[in-house]
């Protein structure tokens, strides 16, 4: 997961400079919030640590207790800080997804985002084997072998589309990191709404492409996870997936 968070962090980075914005545009409270931020770390505040009240900030720092209120607030709103009973202010453990399951509705965001984000989770997928492999002699498969069960007995392409899904958060699952399983489970409702886009209503559903000589299915994969290697079960979930890549570039 540390890995997406790096390539996020480059990509941000690596955005054009006229984007920023000029300090002296700064309101007073975007100021106070980039002050304590730099307080907070050069003080190496640690998640539980007590924090100085309102009135000590304000007094610090030359402004209005009302001004300190709202760049708490903001903090609060990130998870940065939280205020507990008989100690106060506290230094939070931050949810890295808590903002993102507010914004990360496919109504909200537009067509381009929504495939960007797909194609990352069909990168992921691909990776997705070195943490599989890493514990699938601990692994109970009795739940993929169900779902592909249910995926055979599938009458309609929508059933079809929901063991297709059901068979892949399986996998996130069972990669036993529990931080990107639940990335995954947060950005379900956008893999759902592009799926549904990409669909073919005349090509039965999850499917290869037809020129394909050997189309990977879900029982593919589980016996090469099973018993297979890793290079085998990297290079069929590419295979499996191709159809998304290529209809996302169609």
């Amino acid at each position: 997961m540390s890995d997406i968070f790096i390539i996020s962090f480059f990509y941000i980075c690596a955005m054009p400079l006229h984007k920023l914005r000029p300090v002296e545009n700064l309101t007073q409270v975007d100021k106070i919030e980039m002050s304590l931020q730099e307080f907070l770390k050069a003080e190496n505040y640690q998640p539980g640590d007590p924090l100085p009240k309102e009135i000590e900030l304000a007094k610090a720092m030359g402004v209005s207790r009302t001004a300190i209120r709202e760049a708490l607030s903001r903090f609060r709103t990130l998870g940065i800080i939280e205020s507990r009973k008989n100690r106060g202010m506290i230094l939070a453990k931050p949810d890295l997804f808590v903002n993102m399951e507010r914004v990360l509705d496919p109504q909200l965001l537009d067509d381009e985002t929504l495939n960007e984000l797909f194609e990352m989770r069909l990168v992921i997928e691909v990776g997705l084997g070195d943490l599989l492999f890493r514990s699938r002699q601990q692994a109970d498969f009795k739940q993929l072998e169900a779902i592909i069960e249910k995926e055979k007995k599938a009458k309609s392409s929508i059933e079809r589309l929901k063991c297709d899904m059901e068979f892949h958060s399986a996998l996130y699952r069972l990669s036993g990191n529990d931080t990107i399983a639940r990335f995954q489970k947060i950005l379900l409702p956008i893999f759902e709404h592009v799926y549904l886009k990409l669909k073919d209503a005349s090509m039965p559903y999850p499917s290869n492409l037809a020129d394909e000589k050997k189309p990977v299915t879900h029982q593919d994969l589980l016996k090469t996870l099973k018993r297979g290697t890793l290079e085998q079960f990297r290079r069929q979930m590419r295979q499996h997936l191709l159809v998304y890549f290529k209809k996302l570039n169609s």
